[in-house]
């Protein structure tokens, strides 16, 4: 019995995934003849689960309904949860779910078997979640986080008061079209009808305005992409030292060498790429492009960018002499 009451349960947690399962893959997962999955698919109606069979596959999958199964995740899938509400409790930026994360966490572990919540504790006893840096991450309001969210899903004009650092504050009428978080901030992504042009804002400067103007038709979004156009703008436009180096090597071989923010990756041919970026400093250009580990040429790039490249190069060769 207690077999069959598992095995029930690992059925349910795969028909959960709302995915339609060939009963050949079912069987196979659960290590039961196509007998005992029949049996085990009709016991789940007889409780009042709606698993519905499928045509063509000769499989099943679980249909909308009145009684639906309880959220069932495996001992992975809470751990990942576990982590993610941990993290967010000890250093998350958005404001007012810190206590929200650990009630979240103290329900989880309550329902957990005994063996998973051992485990868990364990997990949470001895993890602590610290951010790289010595300053903080800004934080935002959870009820501007939902109002842009918002205004994204029904895609209505979003009015806020912004501070910019260099122009103070301002109202700003823009569609949007997204939020990204990115590195240390969250960002709005979104076509200024002002300015007529795609801008990027920091959620924690913005306070909306309610209500919400109309509803607009989305724009194309340029590089076709909220992230990759974010991280265009993030590392090179923003910044008043801009470059564009030639790697000798082709995209893929050096893209898990470029950290989110550093700079875009460009495909040239099967042997080279372009980088672009920018930075606060010449001396930071020259690290970040050094630090690649590939063989480079300057293909744009401001006359400090020499010097300051040539003051490292010397600086590692007197090393080299010294040792």
């Amino acid at each position: 019995m207690l077999e069959t009451s598992g095995r029930l349960l690992r059925l349910l947690s795969l028909l959960q995934t709302h995915r339609a399962w060939s009963g050949a893959e079912l069987a196979e997962r659960l290590a039961v003849s196509r007998r005992t999955l029949r049996r085990d698919v009709e016991r789940l109606r007889g409780l009042g689960y709606p698993v519905h069979a499928t045509q063509g596959t000769a499989g099943y999958r679980l249909g909308a309904g009145a009684k639906l199964p309880p959220l069932l995740l495996d001992h992975h899938e809470i751990f990942a949860v576990a982590l993610g509400l941990l993290r967010t409790a000890a250093d998350g930026p958005v404001t007012g779910i810190e206590e929200s994360s650990l009630r979240a966490l103290a329900k989880l572990e309550q329902v957990l078997p005994s063996r998973l919540r051992h485990r868990m504790d364990t997990l949470l006893t001895t993890t602590t979640t610290v951010r790289a840096g010595a300053v903080p991450a800004p934080t935002v309001s959870a009820d501007t986080v939902m109002a842009i969210a918002e205004a994204c899903r029904r895609r209505e004009r979003l009015r806020f008061d912004y501070t910019s650092p260099r122009r103070g504050r301002s109202i700003r009428t823009v569609e949007p079209h997204g939020m990204v978080s990115f590195g240390r901030h969250w960002y709005l992504v979104a076509w200024d009808t002002d300015r007529t042009d795609w801008r990027t804002f920091r959620v924690d400067r913005l306070t909306p305005r309610t209500p919400n103007g109309p509803q607009f038709t989305p724009r194309e979004l340029p590089d076709g992409d909220v992230a990759a156009y974010l991280a265009r703008r993030l590392s090179s436009q923003a910044w008043p030292f801009q470059a564009v180096v030639t790697l000798h090597e082709p995209a893929a071989a050096v893209a898990d060498r470029i950290w989110p923010g550093m700079g875009v990756i460009e495909p040239v041919d099967d042997h080279s790429c372009l980088l672009h970026l920018g930075a606060g400093t010449p001396r930071d250009l020259a690290w970040m492009i050094t630090s690649v580990d590939a063989d480079f040429t300057l293909t744009h790039a401001p006359p400090e960018l020499a010097d300051a490249l040539r003051i490292q190069g010397t600086r590692c060769l007197n090393a080299v002499r010294e040792a």
